[in-house]
């Protein structure tokens, strides 16, 4: 049976939440079962990790942060996403490893290299099939078109230029992986970003 593991990645405010919410709309009028989760988190022990990463209250040191993440996403795979895709569901997940290369191996110069490495348990055990990065500059995010900018945790109130290079490091890695990492320029009617996503699990033979 194929594994049926995807990832939706982007920065901040590009309506990545928004599409995972249409296509969870779509799976379920079409029937399909799925499990959709988010990183970090997803169980108990990995959501309690994610309080500590996201608390603005807290400093971390990158090489801290990298290594919970790793430690959150591993929990995630052997409770949820696993289990989940030997009983043969489609997993979806908001986020997952390429998170942790953009976000420390890139903005918190870690290096890519050597984020793999802290995730080698996920590199070697789980990595999705399909991955859809939403391809915008968070210069240009419709939070910022919208006048809206929420900073809930702290990951979102880093500066301008920590997401710069985060969006560089996806770039960076659909750029190294381009069969598994299908970028989408979101279209201002989030409908047609909806269409685009479903044309490409249809392409892929998710759905």
């Amino acid at each position: 049976m194929q594994r049926k593991f995807i990832t939706v990645e982007g920065c901040e405010g590009v309506g990545k939440s928004t599409q995972l919410r249409l296509l969870k709309d779509y799976f379920e009028e079409h029937g399909i079962d799925a499990v959709f989760t988010r990183e970090p988190g997803g169980t108990p022990v990995a959501e309690r990790i994610r309080a500590i990463l996201l608390d603005k209250k807290l400093q971390v040191s990158p090489e801290v942060e990298a290594a919970l993440f790793a430690c959150a996403r591993m929990e995630h795979i052997n409770n949820l996403i696993l289990p989940s895709l030997k009983q043969g569901k489609v997993v979806v997940c908001d986020r997952y490893i390429d998170s942790s290369l953009a976000y420390q191996g890139v903005a918190r110069n870690l290096g890519i290299d050597n984020v793999y490495e802290i995730n080698a348990y996920a590199r070697d055990n789980c990595m999705p099939e399909l991955t859809i990065f939403i391809d915008m500059d968070p210069a240009n995010s419709w939070r910022k078109k919208n006048g809206t900018v929420i900073l809930n945790d702290r990951m979102e109130g880093e500066s301008q230029e920590f997401h710069a290079a985060c969006y560089r490091g996806y770039k960076e890695m659909a750029k190294r992986e381009p069969e598994r990492i299908i970028s989408i320029v979101p279209d201002e009617e989030k409908y047609e970003t909806h269409r685009a996503i479903i044309a490409t699990l249809k392409d892929k033979g998710i759905i």
